[in-house]
């Protein structure tokens, strides 16, 4: 194991080796699940989601939205819309959220078959900003999906719910139960190979 990068002084270790050179930002993103949970700034959190706003979509639809909780109230709703095992971890994260895509195109009201591929450009753009700024990020799909569009006032009719997501600086991984500890490092990635088809196969 090598490392990775330095965060507050520790070491992030990884086995994470790319097979072609690509800026390093790509791989010091990661979702870790120690967060410090010092709050983070209002004008922090607008830029990360101005750098979603300005991700590409199908007809510039820009299906997303994303609802977040940032003060103590809100957080306890959102951690308890989160699965158990997240709960755990996701307890120290300063920022939770929801993203969600528009189901129906606004321009003809027709289904939006790209509006999840497009939030989920949005979701990287958000992601990539946060560690410019020097925060992480961990998508979650572990949460009570039936509860979500009621606890929120977000009509389910009119949007599908894509994923949760935390939010913050990192924090102490010692602090962490021993089982998730345990998981607590960057994951590798298949062969570049394996994930692509030149001319048909």
């Amino acid at each position: 194991m090598k490392p990775l990068f330095e965060d507050k002084g520790l070491l992030i270790e990884s086995n994470r080796v790319p097979e072609y050179p690509i800026d390093s930002l790509f791989i010091r993103r990661w979702s870790p699940r120690a967060f410090d949970p010092s709050p983070i700034d209002n004008d922090t959190l607008k830029i990360l989601f101005e750098a979603a706003r300005w991700s590409m979509s199908c007809f510039n639809e820009q299906p997303w939205l994303f609802a977040y909780a940032s003060d103590r109230k809100d957080l306890e709703l959102y951690l308890s819309l989160l699965s158990e095992g997240n709960q755990k971890w996701a307890i120290n994260a300063p920022v939770l959220g929801f993203i969600f895509a528009r189901r129906r195109f606004t321009h003809n009201n027709k289904p939006n078959a790209w509006a999840a591929f497009d939030s989920g450009a949005a979701w990287m753009a958000l992601t990539m900003q946060a560690r410019m700024l020097g925060l992480y990020t961990h998508g979650m799909g572990g949460f009570h999906r039936d509860k979500v569009y009621t606890a929120l006032g977000v009509p389910e009719m009119d949007y599908e719910v894509m994923c949760a997501f935390a939010v913050g600086r990192y924090g102490d991984r010692n602090s962490l139960p021993e089982d998730i500890k345990k998981r607590e490092i960057p994951s590798n990635r298949k062969p570049l190979m394996d994930m692509m088809i030149k001319g048909a196969k």
